[in-house]
């Protein structure tokens, strides 16, 4: 008489089972390998590349406000200066003054003419020029042509400012005109900056809610569901520990028989 031996498929089942779920468990992903599910683990791959393109947007908005706020700040230090020239420009107006008077104002012009030239030839920001007269402009999408521009002065204010001379009181009336002119230019420049600025910071959060939104789709198709699993793993494991106990007594019912026989 031949005893057959018990099925150990469904053990082999259970424990293979019971794998799984400790990996999901241990990772804190359901999806942990193709063969957990293939098609998942796509849908999964082209969120991760997604959020990533969103990621790098969003770097790159903030560089676009860094830039802007740096230039900024260089044509308003050259807003100052412009601004104590016109007011040196309207003190050599005075009638009062003699030649000599105004031959001093006009040598701190010459000096204050120095620094706006210097700040338009050699402001830059990370090694790049910034008063080159392009166009710049800043990836903030994870899409091709995706992008938020702004064109900055070429520099060509300094030499207009750099005519200026209020050694005469002819040359002082002029001067205040070309003054004016240059502050309006340059607050033109600085409220174009501003703006860009919003733009940028109300993109950067349109950016961060796309991102978030497909973080959240991700984790539901990846994440596991910590209560869900230890349940199932719960129940696997009293499968497990049943499937032991009855192959356990096959076993001895087989040799018991065998003992008879």
């Amino acid at each position: 008489m031949k005893i057959q031996s018990p099925n150990t498929g469904f053990l082999n089942q259970t424990q293979q089972t019971g794998n799984k779920l400790t990996e999901q468990l241990a990772s804190g992903k359901k999806v942990n390998s193709a063969a957990d599910d293939a098609a998942a683990l796509q849908i999964i791959d082209r969120l991760t590349s997604q959020q990533d393109g969103y990621s790098q947007a969003i770097n790159n908005a903030y560089d676009g406000i860094s830039y802007s706020q740096v230039t900024e700040s260089n044509l308003s230090g050259v807003n100052d200066a412009v601004s104590r020239i016109r007011e040196l420009s309207i003190q050599a107006g005075n009638g009062a003054l003699t030649d000599s008077d105004r031959a001093a104002l006009q040598e701190e012009v010459s000096q204050l003419q120095t620094q706006i030239s210097e700040t338009f030839e050699n402001a830059t920001f990370g090694g790049k020029p910034l008063f080159d007269g392009e166009q710049v402009s800043f990836q903030v999408g994870p899409d091709a042509n995706t992008t938020q521009s702004v064109t900055l002065s070429d520099g060509s204010i300094a030499s207009v400012i750099a005519g200026i001379d209020i050694s005469t009181q002819a040359g002082a009336q002029a001067a205040i005109d070309i003054s004016d002119q240059a502050a309006e230019e340059i607050n033109t420049q600085r409220a174009e900056l501003g703006a860009f600025q919003n733009t940028l910071t109300s993109t950067i959060k349109g950016l961060g809610n796309q991102r978030e939104n497909l973080a959240a789709s991700q984790s539901r198709i990846e994440d596991t569901d910590y209560a869900k699993a230890v349940s199932d793993q719960v129940a696997n494991d009293i499968i497990s520990q049943a499937s032991i106990a009855l192959r356990g007594q096959a076993n001895r019912s087989a040799e018991s028989i065998l003992g008879l026989l």
